[in-house]
């Protein structure tokens, strides 16, 4: 009866020790974080005194491929803990100090996009075996917006609020906020919040104020602003006619500079010119006197036959016709002169 007994007792303490490994619930079956966070990942269990074999706790990332092995990440066994992932070497540790206090969870800093997937805690400890998985999605949270404003902020015109977040996890959302003006929020103001477009259409000083625009996804939001200034329309005529005028005055002062640039180039080769025909070697021209005193040397024969009654009015009428420069002798060609005296009258 003992022997037949025995069986079923080492039965029931085998079910009993089966269950006396236990995972304490968590709420957490799906995380959502962003990109540079942390998260910590729960895993506390329970033994009990028949757990008497050794204690293992594996961490993996399960393959979404089934036909390919999970990816062990970090473990404790025997007292000492074990990395095994390059990804996150450096970036993943286990909460506790010691796991085998009932602690299992693990924690990941500095998160990546690449840290997406299904994680699963696995708590060993002969004769139990306990595991959960916990579902971890890292986003990319919306980059700081730009906020502009296209179109003419001008009474009357259209113009449109433009808001744009060059990063995030999609899908980011826009919302826009009127902060100060003459009306909380002036009729119209209708945004896509897909694209972050707000368009105002016939804009009035209704519209001014300042403005607050929101991009948000899943897991966080950043902001910009921005000052709508709805003012009267300018004079356009008067702005081209002072255009106008403005450019035809640079033409005429550009027109005067090249004038005189133009007139010093022509004084300076005027100068250069002038230079070239002065020669040193050039005789001055002579007198008219030297010339008439040749002209009568030339005629001394003629002279000397003249009687004194007419010598002066030949001498006159001879005298007065001064030969040109064209048929001059050389002067090494006239004879000396000497007058002849007649009469006491010395020729001239």
């Amino acid at each position: 009866m003992a022997l037949a007994s025995l069986p079923l007792l080492l039965l029931l303490v085998y079910c009993g020790s089966s269950r006396a490994l236990e995972l304490v619930p968590s709420d957490q079956k799906i995380l959502e974080k962003s990109e540079g966070d942390k998260v910590t990942l729960e895993c506390k269990y329970n033994v009990g005194p028949m757990d008497i074999g050794t204690l293992d706790i594996d961490w993996d990332l399960v393959s979404a491929d089934t036909q390919k092995p999970d990816q062990s990440i970090i473990m404790f066994s025997g007292g000492v803990t074990y990395v095994n992932s390059e990804e996150l070497k450096n970036r993943v540790h286990f909460s506790s100090p010691d796991p085998s206090d009932g602690d299992a969870s693990i924690e990941i800093v500095n998160l990546k996009s690449t840290d997406t997937g299904s994680y699963q805690c696995k708590v060993k400890k002969v004769p139990g075996m306990k595991s959960r998985k916990i579902a971890l999605s890292v986003y990319l949270k919306p980059a700081k917006p730009r906020c502009f404003i296209e179109g003419s902020q001008q009474i009357g015109k259209d113009l449109s609020l433009k808001c744009e977040s060059k990063e995030g996890t999609p899908p980011v959302t826009y919302q826009w906020f009127k902060l100060t003006g003459q009306q909380p929020r002036p009729p119209g103001l209708n945004w896509d919040p897909a694209s972050g477009t707000l368009p105002v259409k016939n804009a009035s000083q209704y519209h001014s104020g300042t403005y607050r625009c929101l991009a948000n996804n899943r897991v966080g939001s950043e902001e910009c602003m921005l000052i709508l200034n709805v003012v009267p329309p300018s004079n356009v005529a008067g702005v081209v006619a002072g255009a106008i005028i403005g450019t035809l005055l640079s033409l005429g002062l550009v027109g005067l500079l090249v004038f005189f640039c133009c007139k010093k180039q022509r004084e300076k080769k005027y100068e250069k010119e002038v230079q070239h025909e002065i020669r040193e070697d050039v005789a001055p021209p002579k007198s008219r006197n030297s010339t008439a005193r040749s002209y009568i040397g030339s005629n001394h024969s003629s002279l000397g036959s003249l009687s004194p009654s007419n010598i002066d009015g030949y001498s006159k009428a001879r005298y007065n016709q001064v030969p040109s420069e064209e048929h001059e002798r050389p002067q090494s060609q006239t004879p000396n002169f000497v007058p002849p005296k007649y009469h006491g009258l010395t020729v001239v």
